[in-house]
């Protein structure tokens, strides 16, 4: 994928250029060449504050947002790794609370880049090691880190107990199925059980397994994953449990919390929120209050997933939408969110994902429909649309063209989209 992003900064951007480089072997899946670099690396992997590690198909971003909140306002210094980025590639990276400067990553991602020239590692390899790094080499008092890509393979796995305060899965769905389905021996051969397996490799000897709750098959494959690798599984329904009306009320063995609902809109955020509480109760390695979890789960932003756009260059004063979801749970999520009204939808989306799923599980949600490309990136046309979908040459173009009939406009279908109509309306993720 074309995500390593460009930078003002000449210093980042001839490292960035060695990024785009990279290749990986067709077919190589492990953890071997991730292991080779932190080795010549120091291990630093091994040198972290309490680390709360997150997988999931739809929420894992949501969940550590509110996590990286709520720990922030307990009053720590926390480090965050989570992907993609949006429009800068230093969001990968936020050290003690802060984006990592310009001069900072440059050198950071020279120095890995250099120790791994032979191995080949990926882009996400490659990322990985250098925010493992710089965060080894700033205090903070924890991390948290989201997976890139699956769990079981991702590069983000190399991390070990010692370090590790609580291991999470948010909501499972069906995506990226060329790399999570891809045929294997001796894996689950239903496709949302394999989706759990591979979401499920990231659990550890002794570390606490916070989910939610999940269809059978794939509530099976997690507790095997907790019982073959004797982690401690905390799933919704049996170990903690969370019910929303006009506030989030969080229960577990040690009592009930009245919580506020999320500032984040959606209905799915109030589960994630609770998600990060059950991550923080069922932990013994950072000591949280409830005041900080309710402080936490109201200041906590995270950008592109339904979010309202502020006025800008790009839309001027219209109600515009940015959700960078693209497939069915996102797509259901929305049409829950937009329940009852109808939108202007402008939809890009990448090769590989499934427009026609995505546009069935939104129904009658669109007023009307425009596709738009995904700069930089290969993308499905307004074909695969439906038979009312209009094309338009850029997001600006789509937006011009639409009536000013008071409806609301969602922009969705890829993150990459997302990050291009942020910085078009002056809105850079900080």
């Amino acid at each position: 994928m074309k995500d390593f992003g460009r930078s003002d900064d000449p210093r980042v951007q001839a490292q960035l250029d060695r990024l785009a480089a990279l290749t990986v072997p067709q077919g190589r899946l492990g953890l071997d060449t991730i292991r080779a670099l932190m080795e010549r690396l120091g291990n630093p992997h091994r040198k972290l504050p309490p680390v709360f590690h997150v997988a999931g198909t739809n929420g894992k971003g949501s969940t550590c947002a509110f996590l990286r909140a709520i720990l922030e306002a307990e009053g720590y210094l926390v480090h965050a790794t989570t992907s993609p980025h949006l429009v800068r590639y230093n969001e990968r990276i936020r050290l003690a609370g802060e984006l990592i400067s310009d001069a900072a990553l440059a050198a950071l991602l020279k120095e890995v880049l250099d120790a791994g020239e032979d191995l080949a590692p990926s882009f996400f390899e490659v990322t990985i090691a250098a925010a493992f790094l710089a965060f080894s080499r700033t205090f903070a008092q924890a991390c948290v880190v989201e997976v890139g890509l699956g769990g079981r393979f991702d590069a983000t796995n190399i991390l070990e107990p010692d370090v590790l305060a609580a291991c999470g899965i948010a909501a499972l769905g069906i995506d990226h199925e060329r790399f999570l389905l891809a045929p294997e021996d001796g894996v689950p051969e239903q496709p949302l059980a394999r989706i759990a397996f591979e979401k499920a490799g990231i659990a550890k000897p002794g570390v606490p397994l916070v989910s939610l709750d999940y269809p059978a098959d794939a509530m099976e494959e997690i507790v095997s994953a907790a019982n073959r690798m004797n982690a401690p599984l905390m799933m919704r329904g049996d170990g903690w449990d969370a019910s929303v009306d006009e506030r989030l009320t969080y229960r577990d063995s040690k009592g009930e919390l009245t919580l506020p609902l999320p500032s984040l809109p959606g209905p799915h955020q109030p589960e994630n929120a609770a998600l990060a509480v059950a991550l923080l109760r069922h932990q013994h390695k950072v000591q949280v209050s409830a005041q900080a979890m309710v402080q936490g789960i109201t200041s906590a932003t995270w950008p592109a997933r339904l979010q309202k756009l502020n006025p800008g260059p790009l839309i001027g004063a219209r109600e515009v939408w940015l959700d960078g979801g693209h497939n069915p749970n996102a797509a259901a999520t929305l049409a829950r969110h937009f329940s009852g009204q109808n939108v202007h939808l402008v939809i890009g989306m990448i090769a590989g994902k499934d427009p026609s799923g995505f546009m069935e599980t939104l129904n009658d949600i669109p007023a009307s429909i425009t596709v738009v490309p995904v700069p930089g990136h290969d993308w499905f046309d307004a074909t695969y649309f439906g038979t009312d979908a209009a094309s338009a040459p850029d997001t600006p173009t789509a937006l011009t063209a639409l009536p000013d009939d008071g409806l609301p406009v969602l922009i969705a279908g890829s993150l990459y989209l997302a990050g291009e109509v942020l910085r078009l309306n002056d809105e850079l993720p900080d």
